[in-house]
């Protein structure tokens, strides 16, 4: 399957929570998920039936994906990276995801949505310890440091992304100089401090059949 271009706010609907795919939108009063929109298509306000355990893991599977905005193939490589490390596979592909550029230029709160921040990469506006670094997926490791170059276009993307997301606050794993446009991946997060709104353990069940 393709990349997919339609409403982001569908996805929230379909898995009925938000996923903070739309930035500030997300947090308004008429964001589909508090408005109380039913799921889409024709059957959407129907009432659902009892999932099967497949079912179930299959949307925690969805959840996590959209949440992080990857593609299914890109999203089973990491867990085959995760699956590969040692200690709990679940918080294992939770740190890799953490990790991913993009992420933590959205934690940062460069950019109000992890869709933006993907944009905000892909078009060379980010270096990565000094460096350009154009890739999304590229891996942050614990001390790195991550800024937005010093071009007027570049600094004025990144400080849209700073108002729109001052309320969102900087993860605790995370540095930001906000004055600077720069950040640095202190530390790998925890289990706990990641906190996603979904059950990682039913990913790993769904992926281990």
């Amino acid at each position: 399957m393709g990349r997919y271009t339609g409403p982001s706010c569908k996805k929230c609907r379909r898995e009925g929570m938000k996923l903070f795919l739309k930035g500030t939108r997300c947090y308004m009063a008429k964001c589909p998920i508090e408005t109380g929109k039913p799921a889409p298509g024709m059957h959407g306000q129907r009432r659902s039936r009892k999932l099967s355990d497949y079912g179930v893991q299959l949307r925690e599977k969805q959840r996590l994906r959209r949440q992080y905005g990857m593609q299914e193939k890109q999203f089973r490589l990491f867990f085959d990276r995760a699956a590969k490390r040692s200690g709990v596979t679940g918080e294992q592909l939770l740190q890799l995801l953490e990790s991913r550029l993009d992420n933590v230029v959205y934690r940062l709160g460069f950019a109000s949505s992890r869709k933006a921040a993907r944009q905000l990469v892909l078009h060379n506006h980010v270096l990565l310890d000094g460096r350009q670094a154009n890739i999304p997926s590229m891996m942050v490791g614990a001390g790195c440091t991550v800024q937005v170059k010093e071009s007027k276009k570049s600094r004025e993307l990144a400080a849209k992304g700073l108002e729109a997301s001052d309320g969102r606050g900087v993860p605790t794993w995370m540095s930001l100089d906000a004055k600077n446009f720069q950040g640095a991946f202190v530390r790998i997060p925890t289990r706990e401090e990641i906190a996603p709104n979904v059950d990682e353990q039913l990913v790993v069940e769904l992926y281990s059949k």
